[in-house]
């Protein structure tokens, strides 16, 4: 009797083990990402470098979820990352947007901050914890950010006249007219610090970093949120801070939502090394 070989056999169910387990390999290895809309220059949230304050916190959050961030790039500022990155499907969350923002579906808040007044630690204007105080301040020249609530408070204290030609001034006197133009956020800080602006009012997690890490000693008074023009309805200075995602993608939201209640003392820690004060909830 003769048998023919059953190496060619063995051979093929060996390999076809090898290829099962490497798949089986590959697969166990395979991390979901986090597919995260963020500017390359839009510091001091977010850099080419990922080294801003939304970048640790989008890996933290991530981390929660059980993936790793997946990082979609556009050099230009975070403003249009809703129209350009996330409408587009190009990527799936915007960190950093406001809870009310109307143009996507956010988060829970996982920080709220407000406006502050930076100043020099000592030598500095008189500046408390109003508005008004801009008014009856001596102080004269302010850096602020174009269209933002810092300007309207130039506008209704009656200093916004005196500062348009030095606030062009920080971008060069940049046309505003048809493209997007603001003041860089470590500029605002800057400013005060080498003296050629008596105050900075501005958002305090633009420039927290920035203060912190400023060889003349400065501080942040907050504001309080009371700021209501004798012209118009009350202006909001407090602010909550959320992801956005599409409107359709609740599923995602509520899986982030989740994710922040998990990593809320690392994004805590986050804050703190990044030197902004938050407001309740988060204080």
């Amino acid at each position: 009797m003769t048998f023919s070989s059953s190496k060619p056999a063995h051979s093929a169910l060996l390999g076809a083990a090898i290829l099962a387990l490497a798949l089986a390999s590959g697969a166990a290895r395979a991390v979901e990402t986090l597919k995260v809309c963020a500017s390359k220059i839009e510091a001091p949230y977010s850099t080419a470098k990922a080294d801003g304050l939304e970048n640790r916190i989008a890996k933290i959050v991530a981390k929660a979820m059980d993936r790793e961030v997946d990082y979609v790039w556009f050099d230009k500022a975070a403003i249009f990352l809703v129209r350009d990155g996330l409408d587009k499907k190009l990527c799936d969350v915007v960190f950093g947007v406001d809870a009310d923002d109307e143009r996507v579906l956010a988060t829970k808040p996982y920080f709220r901050t407000g406006y502050v007044y930076v100043t020099k630690a000592s030598g500095g204007p008189e500046l408390g914890s109003s508005w008004k105080d801009v008014e009856t301040s001596n102080a004269t020249k302010f850096a602020v950010r174009f269209s933002t609530p810092a300007e309207l408070i130039l506008k209704a204290a009656g200093k916004y006249e005196e500062n348009v030609s030095y606030g062009l001034s920080l971008v060069n006197f940049e046309d505003k007219r048809n493209r997007y133009t603001q003041v860089a956020a470590d500029r605002l800080v800057s400013e005060v610090a080498n003296g050629d602006a008596d105050a900075s009012i501005a958002f305090a997690s633009d420039v927290a970093r920035f203060v912190k890490a400023s060889q003349t000693p400065l501080k942040m008074t907050m504001l309080d949120d009371s700021f209501t023009p004798a012209d118009g309805p009350k202006i909001p200075l407090h602010f909550d801070q959320a992801i956005g995602v599409r409107k359709d993608d609740a599923k995602l939201a509520t899986a982030l939502d989740e994710a922040l209640v998990k990593a809320a003392p690392e994004i805590e820690k986050a804050l703190a090394d990044e030197g902004v004060p938050t407001l309740k909830p988060n204080s």
